[in-house]
């Protein structure tokens, strides 16, 4: 994998699970329960990573980048699928794993929040 850094930089967010689907043979990156990140394979097994992004933000990266798609098995408008053998830049998908785990923090209730921006990283 070109991206050997992505799994120690997903768990040093604060209050990050990973566990893996066994189901989607896909590892998942978790706050409280809502996933950020899901890290697996395609139809043909080329490896992945899907994000949520803002729709316009997505749109722009997939526009620039050819091996940034619409979110594989996901909603389209919101996940996008980055392949991780591809020319997407480290700091590309680092900016897109804080936008994905900001999004999923900021849907968090006020109290949740609270408690996960008390724990220590």
């Amino acid at each position: 994998m070109k991206y050997e850094w992505l799994d120690e930089y997903c768990l040093s967010k604060k209050a990050v699970q990973k566990d893996y689907k066994m189901e989607w043979s896909a590892t998942r990156y978790r706050i409280n329960g809502k996933m950020f990140a899901l890290q697996g394979g395609d139809k043909e097994g080329k490896s992945i990573i899907t994000l949520k992004l803002e729709p316009t933000y997505g749109e722009i990266l997939r526009n620039q980048y050819k091996d940034i798609v619409p979110g594989y098995y996901m909603n389209k408008m919101h996940w996008n699928s980055l392949y991780l053998l591809g020319d997407v830049p480290d700091e590309v998908l680092k900016d897109m794993l804080d936008q994905s785990y900001r999004l999923i923090f900021e849907s968090l209730s006020k109290k949740a929040q609270k408690e996960i921006e008390g724990c220590l990283v």
